[in-house]
């Protein structure tokens, strides 16, 4: 081994000892949302960032809004295919449904 490759090698070994390991740290940990996620108004995106909740699954609770309409308590989340009790109780204290607007009496 040349110099140069030997220089490389040395500061590769040492990036990747340094950085590394708190890259997939950062990767596999699901970092869950500030404020807790209103099922009725999240976007794909924001459901995304729920721990164990992936696209497709993102996408079938956007499903379920569209069908059949608001989410009236987050046990509903549970009528979504893909989250069953085990998931539920992982995203029950990240997830809140509030009730719909009304329209005040002077309006």
């Amino acid at each position: 081994m040349n110099r140069r490759t030997m220089l490389a090698v040395t500061i590769g070994a040492i990036w990747l000892a340094t950085t590394g390991p708190a890259l997939a740290q950062a990767k596999s940990e699901s970092r869950p949302p500030a404020a807790p996620l209103d099922l009725n108004t999240a976007s794909i995106q924001e459901l995304q960032g729920l721990p164990g909740v992936g696209p497709r699954t993102a996408e079938r609770i956007l499903e379920y809004r569209e069908q059949r309409g608001r989410f009236e308590k987050i046990e509903d989340l549970m009528n979504v295919r893909g989250i069953g009790e085990k998931s539920f109780l992982k995203l029950r204290a990240l997830v809140v449904v509030t009730p719909p607007k009304s329209k005040s009496a002077g309006s």
